[in-house]
């Protein structure tokens, strides 16, 4: 291999002399003749020479030493990683008595499906089956994306109204048949005795869907697909009719008395019936039902506990109301309920809380929708003796001004 060079360097000529000019200029050229074979033999002094088709030294035992390295630092990477997991995932409280509170629960974010039952051991990952959990804590279940099933153990005797809160595809709680204190009916939540309702999961009709078979008809919000609907004569109103009785027609059991915290918040039920033993209706117990159409109320003879439509025409009587003995009307209970037409609060209600049904009237082209005045047996002078909340009414614009809704009194149910 031949190198040659020229002093051709571009120096600024503003700093040379004439004569050093005309010696740049008629420098003559050097080649340094070395052959292929040998030019990685120079080098430059205290440098190794580099190792040009030249295996190193001891290079098999270097390669299985970086390979042990790099297998022990991936074991230890997975082995914190999981510990991290079970650290971020559950948080207890040991309540002194042998039992643990479920704090907190974090999804680490492919969880579909949780039991919780024991304490999960944050060293091992594994379920300490001498660490029963009792209580499940306010907000423990918050906000969740991923969950569709939750599971409670036999050992659970305290469910807060608000443990599962804007979980929004949760589809089914299920309880083990051994716990002496609440029960499920497919999936729904309910103390053992069935005198109160605890929780409707909120995408509990997409559970139905798919156990009906009209899973591949609606889309998410149980609302039939928009290819399909009006192509046939199938997905008519009556076929949309037929799937709101079957999906999202709720009977609660005739033996409920109390309906729970937040018990049918967000969920999509369009006809809710409830029997007439029920006094109390808790914070929140229909929150934010956009799809409520009617509030049935209904006696019956024998106890119902089929909580589908069928259970309808076992019912004694059934009637456009909230249910006679009727006591305790919740803050917030019917908020943003705005598909809700017919409102008759029976004269046994001495307490409405605020903000009961607020937002639960609009305006639509200058016309008034949802609960556009509020039904009483009570006459005035009766209905003053009620304890009512702040704003206990819907609201509506009225030329500059907010208008609650009228109150008709000393009516009869429609």
């Amino acid at each position: 291999m031949k190198k040659s060079k020229k002093n051709n360097a571009k120096i600024n000529d503003d700093f040379l002399s004439e004569e050093a000019k005309q010696e740049r200029e008629t420098a003559p050229e050097y080649t340094l003749d070395i052959p292929d074979d040998e030019i990685w033999s120079y080098q430059i002094e205290g440098l190794q020479a580099p190792h040009i088709n030249q295996p190193f030294k001891n290079a098999k035992r270097n390669k299985i030493i970086v390979v042990i390295v790099l297998v022990i630092a991936i074991g230890l990477s997975i082995f914190f990683s999981v510990r991290a997991v079970h650290n971020d995932t559950y948080e207890y409280k040991d309540l002194g008595d042998g039992t643990y509170e479920l704090v907190k629960f974090s999804n680490p974010g492919d969880m579909t499906e949780v039991t919780i039952d024991y304490v999960v051991d944050l060293e091992t990952g594994k379920k300490d089956t001498t660490k029963p959990i009792s209580v499940i804590n306010e907000y423990a279940f918050n906000c969740d994306e991923t969950l569709n099933s939750i599971s409670f153990g036999k050992d659970i005797k305290k469910i807060d109204g608000k443990s599962i809160y804007s979980c929004w595809w949760v589809q089914n709680v299920w309880i083990d048949d051994e716990n002496p204190y609440y029960c499920d009916l497919d999936g729904v939540i309910y103390d053992k005795d069935l005198t109160e309702v605890v929780f409707y999961p909120n995408d509990h009709d997409k559970y139905l869907r798919a156990k009906l078979g009209y899973d591949n008809l609606v889309d998410d919000e149980g609302n039939p697909m928009e290819e399909l609907w009006g192509t046939t004569e199938k997905y008519d109103e009556a076929f949309f009719e037929e799937y709101n009785k079957q999906i999202r027609t709720y009977i609660i059991p005739s033996t409920v008395t109390k309906i729970g915290q937040l018990a049918f918040a967000y969920s999509n039920i369009t006809d809710l019936y409830i029997p007439e033993g029920v006094k109390t209706m808790e914070t929140m117990a229909v929150f934010k039902n956009t799809v409520l159409r009617n509030v049935y109320s209904y006696t019956t003879d024998k106890p119902i506990t089929d909580v589908t439509y069928k259970s309808i025409s076992s019912m004694k009587s059934v009637y456009n109301s909230l249910p006679e003995g009727l006591e305790y009307i919740g803050s917030d209970c019917f908020y943003y309920c705005r598909e809700l037409k017919y409102l008759y609060i029976p004269g046994s209600v001495t307490y409405i809380g605020h903000h009961a049904f607020w937002d639960a009237v609009y305006k639509e082209d200058d016309q008034l929708k949802g609960i556009t005045a509020i039904n009483t047996p009570l006459s005035e002078e009766e209905f003053s003796k009620v304890e009512t909340g702040d704003q206990w009414r819907p609201q509506y614009d009225y030329k500059l001004f907010k208008k609650s809704v009228d109150i008709n009194y000393s009516t009869q149910r429609e």
